[in-house]
């Protein structure tokens, strides 16, 4: 096998490469068709929503992989897809290549909420707190500490919010009001529902970082050309991105971008090869 990788075009489709391009192209035209047509929206079913939601459901670790939020998402995540994963398929077949793909789509979902958990957890703990045993004290403390994730977009719970902002008001000046307190607790356990369900991840992305570790590890000196003309040798290239994914990961906490899960991806391929093959650079397949 040449030592030099560029893309020559849609003239090599293994078949999971292209079921996976088919499947991915018809759930984002379903989006839009049902978006608009019906007012379904298929990302709030089929996205992967935290497993402590109630919008929660088993299937999600898989689907969420078919779902994208616009042309770029999912351009970019199935030019990649084709790019890296057509050779590994090539060289694995079918079967195998298939398995990496959910294994390390999986995993990257389990490494996000994993994260997500961590970072939440102590959210949580004073919210069920404030639910479970009521106080101005704890609902002091929680207002002082957490950020509300509403706006005026955000629906039903918006004016629930406001109604929420005067009872606490209230309790300010008079604490012993059980109306206001009653009001209060009520909206906590609302939010507490809509804070959970709110997380919702799409995307191939996870999966694709697990296959672009796999193209590094086991072609690490073959040239990429980036932007179809900078070269870069596949092992540099994972190195930098992950190493990019790692500090975004923990810099850019409020960012729409899941990346621990692309981060996640990358571990689990990781841990498949080794279990694969061992020491991958020396047991890896040679053309």
């Amino acid at each position: 096998m040449s030592e030099h990788y560029r893309p020559q075009g849609f003239r090599l489709l293994p078949p999971v490469i292209k079921n996976l391009l088919i499947l991915n192209g018809l759930f984002f035209l379903a989006t839009f068709a049902l978006g608009s047509a019906y007012g379904i929206n298929l990302i709030e079913y089929l996205g992967l929503h935290y497993f402590a939601a109630d919008k929660f459901s088993p299937f999600q670790f898989i689907t969420y992989m078919f779902m994208h939020g616009g042309i770029a998402h999912i351009f970019f995540n199935m030019f990649a897809l084709w790019m890296f994963g057509n050779v590994l398929e090539n060289v694995w077949g079918p079967r195998r290549f298939l398995i990496y793909y959910f294994v390390t789509g999986i995993g990257a979902a389990l490494v996000h909420y994993l994260v997500f958990y961590i970072q939440i957890n102590p959210t949580l703990e004073l919210l069920n707190s404030i639910i479970d045993d009521p106080s101005l004290q704890k609902l002091n403390a929680f207002v002082s500490q957490h950020t509300f994730q509403i706006n005026q977009y955000s629906g039903e719970i918006w004016a629930e919010f406001q109604e929420f902002k005067t009872a606490y008001q209230t309790l300010q000046h008079n604490p012993g009001d059980h109306g206001a307190m009653q009001e209060a607790l009520d909206f906590m356990s609302r939010y507490k529902e809509y804070f959970l369900n709110k997380p919702n991840v799409v995307g191939a992305s996870g999966a694709v970082f697990g296959i672009l570790l796999a193209f590094g590890m086991m072609f690490p000196n073959t040239l990429i050309y980036l932007y179809f003309f900078i070269p870069i040798k596949a092992k540099w290239f994972v190195i930098i991105f992950g190493a990019i994914e790692l500090y975004s990961g923990f810099t850019e906490t409020g960012s729409n971008v899941a990346h621990f899960a692309h981060l996640g991806g990358m571990i689990f391929g990781f841990v498949l090869l080794k279990l694969w093959y061992g020491n991958v650079r020396r047991n890896r397949p040679r053309f």
